[in-house]
C-alpha cells in the first residue's frame, strides 16, 4: 500500500527559486507503490524531485515485493531513487510476460497521464529499492514549474516507446540467440557493462525461449569470450554486438 508522505508541509522549493503551493485534494485511494533499465534519466540531485512535498511520497521496498498490481486504480506516477523494479503482465489466460526491466533514476507507471483508469502491469521490485510516488496532480504541477523535469519525462518515455518498438521486431524476426544477445546488451548500458543478478528465468521470459536455450546460450557467449557471469553479476563485452551482427542458424 502507498505510505502517506510524512512532512507536513505544502510548499516546495524549485532550483528558480519559485514555490509551489498545491492545496489538498483529499486523500488518495490506496494503491500500491509502482513501476523503465533500459532507461538511464540525466536529472541530479539538485533539481527539483526533492523539492516537492506535498503530493509525494516514499518507500523503501524489501526485493521481490510488489509495488502496484495489474488492474489497481492508477492515480499516480513513480520514480526510482535507487534499485531495480521488474513490469510484467498476465494474460487472461494466466500466461505472464515480462516487458520490462527499470533501473535507478526512471519513470513509470505514466499510463495515469493519458487517461488509463487501471494498471495495464504489475510492477515488482527485483533488488532492494527506494521509489518515490507522485501524484498526478502534483506532478502536473512540477512539469509547468520546472521544464527540465518535464523535458527529462518525454525523453524517457520517448526513449522507452522506440525501444520498445525495436523489441517488437526482434522477437518477429530474429532467432532467441540474437534476442537474448540484444536483451543483455540494452540491460548493460549504462551500467559500466555489469547486469546485476537476474535470474535464467526472467531471461527466458523476456527473450522468449526456455531456461535451458537461455543457458545454453550464456554458456556459448562465454566460451567466446562475449560475457562473464557469475552468481552475482553479467558483464558484458561490447563485442557481443558481433552476434546481432550475423546470421544466427540457432532454433528459436
Amino acid at each position: 500500500m502507498d505510505r502517506p508522505c510524512k512532512s507536513p508541509d505544502c510548499e516546495s522549493e524549485l532550483p528558480d527559486g519559485q514555490v509551489v503551493r498545491l492545496e489538498p485534494e483529499g486523500e488518495a485511494s490506496p494503491e500500491r507503490a509502482q513501476q523503465t533499465p533500459h532507461v538511464t534519466s540525466h536529472l541530479s540531485a539538485s533539481q527539483p524531485l526533492g523539492g516537492l512535498t506535498l503530493g509525494r511520497s516514499e518507500h523503501e521496498y524489501a526485493p521481490n515485493e510488489t509495488i502496484f498490481l495489474q488492474g489497481e486504480p492508477a492515480n499516480s506516477v513513480f520514480y526510482i531513487e535507487s534499485g531495480e523494479v521488474k513490469l510484467s503482465v498476465v494474460s487472461k489466460s494466466g500466461k505472464q510476460a515480462i516487458v520490462d526491466i527499470l533501473g535507478e533514476n526512471a519513470f513509470f507507471g505514466e499510463g495515469c497521464l493519458a487517461g488509463e483508469p487501471v494498471r495495464v502491469a504489475t510492477a515488482v521490485t527485483l533488488q532492494r529499492s527506494k521509489i518515490t510516488r507522485l501524484e498526478k496532480r502534483a506532478l502536473l504541477v512540477l512539469f509547468q514549474r520546472a521544464p527540465s523535469v518535464a523535458e527529462e519525462f518525454i525523453s524517457q518515455i520517448a526513449s522507452r516507446n522506440l525501444r520498445m518498438q525495436a523489441d517488437l521486431a526482434d522477437h518477429i524476426f530474429n532467432s532467441s540467440e540474437k534476442r537474448l544477445a540484444r536483451l543483455l546488451f540494452n540491460l548493460a548500458r549504462g551500467r559500466h557493462g555489469v547486469i546485476p543478478r537476474i535470474s535464467q528465468e526472467t531471461l527466458a521470459e523476456m527473450v522468449g525461449t526456455t531456461r535451458s536455450r537461455v543457458s545454453f546460450f550464456l554458456n556459448r557467449f562465454r566460451e567466446r569470450g562475449l560475457i562473464t557471469y557469475n552468481r552475482t553479476a553479467i558483464r558484458v563485452n561490447p563485442s557481443l554486438l558481433s552476434v546481432l551482427s550475423r546470421d544466427c542458424k540457432s532454433r528459436p
